[in-house]
């Protein structure tokens, strides 16, 4: 990293590093660093870099190859948003994309909205801006092809929640927090309860017939009618900020309601579908709350207005659909709270989750474990059913614990990581809370319909059984982790 003088005019200095368990942990990391904190987002930690922190040995021995440096004239009035490639396969970087990509920054330049001539920051970074234009700053940074690519803007709050629209497809956004704040550690307790968790993972016949009720033919039926597919819901897209993700809210609730939970449709931000919050509530006396996600929004192709999502996410969404529906047929009590939430704003930068995680925080509530579902219906052609669990962001011991359940309940899944990321449970462990995600790959993204129009669940490499099995696994862990009863033979009479 170079620490150069001309990097002194800025009004702050924005550290970007590879996220390792070191840099995240306050033990390893300067308190100047981990009490100015922006978040991890797409594999890189961002910090604001206070002067005082650059004499501090720790941050001398970065090496130019791990970490870099962002002079920021800084800016109330500005929104810091991260701009992120997805981990794609190779098979997704067609001529066609990367004219997608180079004509984005081309449009950037020629509108005059960013860009300029670009100063030369070093030899891989380059600063481009627009003096005439200056609520809009970009960043860019090229990586190895296998690293993707990313980049930081600043830009007008209200134009914060469109970003998302301009991108190329395989591009996503993360809003930064307003201001650093403290880096909020998962406590050690929450670490040891998932420990302990994981010591007493058993077979148990009763969880294994309770998985196995999850019904294919109702998965099939709900993902037609999320995505239009079936004519019945008139849906046409779960954008967060179209129509059909109304739509698609309360026929969510709806459905939940019917399985006995109570929900709410929690609004967040003024446009956006609101988030929608199911819960069961414990049948013992505990503050204990084990919740599993997934988002309904979807994204479809630029320029188009047809966004099913059948993959991205409503593969998740069916899965929480999956696991209710047992839940009600068989009148099974969870001993913990149980939450199901289906987010919206994850394709706009996580907007629905940060505020659901942000206000878990604040009630302190007790969150003991959070998994997240998206994207789990699609693999290449001659590929065996998969199950991802991220190689970044999250708790390692809850994708332990998930994991181990799929050897016992759905072997026939086979388990790996995957850099894709970052989705919904990004938000609650940046709050301090135990979490992992599920996905359908155990390596990069290679759903051709990703973020595309074309995201339909009747099309070659959609897998409802694939999506099954890791719904099975889901709720495998969370009927280990609440605790739960049967209703006896006296309650069913």
């Amino acid at each position: 990293m170079v620490f150069s003088p001309t990097a002194g005019v800025a009004s702050a200095l924005l550290l970007v590093t590879p996220y390792t368990p070191n840099i995240a942990t306050i033990e390893t990391t300067p308190g100047c660093l981990t009490d100015n904190f922006y978040g991890t987002y797409g594999g890189r930690s961002i910090f604001h870099l206070p002067p005082t922190c650059l004499e501090t040995s720790s941050i001398k021995a970065l090496s130019t190859q791990s970490a870099s440096l962002f002079p920021y004239v800084a800016n109330g009035e500005r929104q810091l948003v991260w701009l992120q490639e997805s981990a794609i396969d190779s098979s997704l970087v067609t001529p066609e994309y990367e004219a997608e990509v180079q004509g984005f920054f081309r449009w950037l330049g020629e509108d005059g909205y960013s860009m300029g001539s670009g100063q030369q920051l070093s030899s891989h970074q380059r600063l481009l801006s627009s003096a005439d234009r200056p609520q809009v700053e970009l960043h860019l940074v090229d990586l190895q092809p296998e690293g993707g690519s990313y980049g930081l803007i600043a830009v007008e709050p209200s134009l914060a929640p469109n970003i998302e629209a301009l991108l190329p497809r395989y591009w996503k956004p993360y809003v930064l927090p307003k201001q650093p704040a403290s880096y909020l550690p998962v406590p050690k307790p929450a670490i040891e309860h998932v420990r302990n968790l994981l010591e007493t993972v058993r077979f148990d016949p009763v969880v294994s017939s309770l998985v196995n009720g999850i019904s294919l033919n109702q998965m099939r039926d709900d993902i037609r009618w999320l995505t239009g597919e079936d004519g019945k819901s008139g849906i046409i897209s779960r954008h967060s900020f179209a129509e059909g993700s109304r739509v698609a809210a309360s026929w969510l609730k709806e459905r939940f309601e019917e399985t006995g939970a109570t929900c709410e449709l929690k609004t967040f931000l003024t446009g956006f579908a609101p988030n929608v919050a199911c819960k069961y509530s414990a049948s013992e006396d505990t503050t204990s709350t084990v919740l599993i996600s997934g988002h309904y929004d979807s994204r479809g192709s630029f320029g188009s207005q047809r966004a099913p999502g059948g993959n991205d996410d409503g593969s998740g969404t069916i899965a929480l659909l999956g696991i209710a529906r047992v839940v009600a047929r068989t009148g099974l009590t969870f001993r913990s709270n149980v939450e199901l939430v289906a987010f919206a704003g994850e394709e706009q930068g996580l907007y629905g989750s940060k505020a659901y995680a942000r206000e878990m925080r604040e009630k302190n509530a007790n969150i003991t474990v959070m998994i997240q579902a998206d994207m789990l219906g699609y693999h290449r052609p001659g590929e065996p059913p998969q199950l991802g669990l991220p190689m970044y962001i999250g708790t390692p011991e809850v994708a332990h614990l998930v994991s181990n359940m799929s050897a016992i309940y759905s072997p026939e899944l086979s388990v790996g990581y995957t850099a894709a990321c970052c989705s919904d449970h990004q938000s609650f462990h940046e709050q301090g809370y135990a979490s992992t995600q599920v996905f359908e790959r155990a390596g990069p993204i290679a759903d051709p319909m990703y973020h595309n129009s074309g995201d339909l669940s009747e099309r070659p490499g959609y897998d409802l059984s694939q999506i099954r099995s890791i719904a099975k696994v889901q709720f495998a862990t969370l009927l280990h982790a609440a605790g739960f009863d049967l209703p006896s033979d006296e309650d069913l009479n």
